[in-house]
């Protein structure tokens, strides 16, 4: 039997694996993308996943690629952050996984070799980074602090910790250290000065800030029976949104509510109560399911989009506490006992108020929603009970919603992201 700390580490990492996973994972086969055509190069454009690929594709619905290479013993891809011009991006790159049968998630998994990648979309290139002195074999991407220096969380028999260095590797600096506990979802600040995060510690899931360098921390968040989670900066800086599940009365993380505070801790408050929003995302069926944390955002004007419970909902994934939690879904399926679904919220901080932007008859369940750069569009995934999502686009209104795509084969597609412009 696990330890506390043991499945502690380990459901960590499940979390973390299924944050990455969240931002895609690509085949190993190889081909570059199609340079788009001068009229698509100031159209607002989005990643997204679909069985296991990464896409890009046009708001308008155009160019649409699929993302494939073909490195020697890269089994999966999976795209990390962008950089400020919208033109690089880092990819990370697994290869075969050496936990499985016998030998345990917790002692197996961080022993697989990884490799971080640096993307340009104008001339199409991939060139490994992060390549020298290095400390383990097992390096992720975490936060891009500036064009030449990168968060990485690096993990090893030791544990996990977040290290500071340049894109190549050199000047290795701790950012976080061995036995503090694992800080992911990590967010920099408008003015590029402070790091935010939550802290997957011991005492629980905490939101903190610091320096970049790690220092200067301040605890924002924190209780032994709330999961607090997912932190982002407001445009000016101001403020943090994040959010809190009562996770001792809800181990399946299915639901919690949207919170803001000032970034020195001061000002907490609930924008939200009775667990509304919809946190622990599950859907599909057996032989094509999916999930990952659903993360409220910011809009341009400041308020926050969030996917709002209708009342007395319920997935048809339901969580299993009778059991191990060895695959970080642990649901089991059950469509009789589903009902209701979510819509998508945009809620003012100042007044609380708050209105749907998506309604659905028969309800369904709307979540993932964010906001162009510009203002004037939302993403957002679409799903029946029991289905695949599809990724939708509508007005910053929520009107004149439309379809994008429903991923390869139709088989379902997830976790659009705005690439900056």
């Amino acid at each position: 039997m696990l330890t506390k700390q043991q499945e502690l580490n380990r459901r960590d990492f499940l979390q973390k694996g299924a944050a990455a996973c969240a931002v895609g994972v690509l085949s190993a086969c190889g081909k570059a993308p199609e340079r788009p055509t001068q009229s698509h190069t100031t159209l607002q454009r989005l990643f997204f996943t679909s069985q296991g690929r990464t896409a890009i594709i046009h708001a308008d619905g155009t160019g649409l690629h699929y993302f494939d290479f073909n490195l020697p013993d890269q089994v999966t891809w999976q795209p990390g952050p962008f950089f400020a011009d919208g033109q690089r991006m880092v990819f990370l790159s697994m290869e075969a996984r050496r936990d499985g049968p016998g030998k345990p998630f917790d002692t197996h998994y961080h022993l697989t070799p990884t490799h971080l990648w640096l993307y340009d979309f104008d001339s199409q290139s991939l060139n490994e980074i992060c390549t020298k002195e290095r400390q383990a074999v097992f390096y992720t991407p975490a936060l891009l602090l500036s064009e030449e220096r990168l968060l990485v969380q690096v993990v090893s028999d030791s544990g996990g910790k977040i290290v500071s260095m340049n894109l190549d590797g050199t000047d290795a600096r701790d950012f976080t250290r061995f036995g503090e506990g694992l800080p992911y979802g990590l967010t920099l600040s408008p003015n590029g000065k402070r790091v935010a995060y939550h802290l997957a510690s011991p005492q629980g899931y905490q939101i903190w800030t610091s320096d970049i360098e790690g220092a200067t921390r301040v605890q924002v968040a924190a209780h032994p029976d709330h999961l607090y989670f997912g932190p982002s900066w407001s445009a000016d800086g101001e403020w943090l949104l994040f959010q809190n599940c009562h996770f001792k009365k809800d181990p399946g993380h299915d639901w919690s509510d949207v919170c803001i505070a000032r970034p020195d801790g001061s000002e907490y408050r609930a924008l939200t109560n009775n667990q509304v929003m919809w946190f622990g995302s599950s859907y599909g069926k057996p032989g094509n399911r999916g999930g990952g944390s659903n993360i409220p955002s910011w809009t341009h004007d400041g308020h926050v989009l969030f996917p709002l419970r209708l009342p007395d909902s319920k997935t048809p994934w339901e969580y299993q506490t009778n059991q191990p939690d060895t695959d970080h879904f642990n649901r089991a399926f059950k469509p009789e006992l589903a009902r209701g679904g979510v819509e998508i919220c945009r809620l003012d901080p100042a007044t609380g108020e708050h209105s749907a932007l998506t309604t659905n008859d028969p309800p369904l369940w709307d979540f993932r929603a964010s906001e162009s750069s510009d203002g004037q569009l939302i993403t957002f995934c679409r799903a029946e009970t029991g289905g695949t999502p599809a990724i939708w686009i509508a007005d910053a209104d929520g009107n004149h919603a439309r379809l994008l795509t429903r991923g390869v084969d139709d088989q379902g597609a997830d976790h659009p992201r705005w690439l900056p412009v």
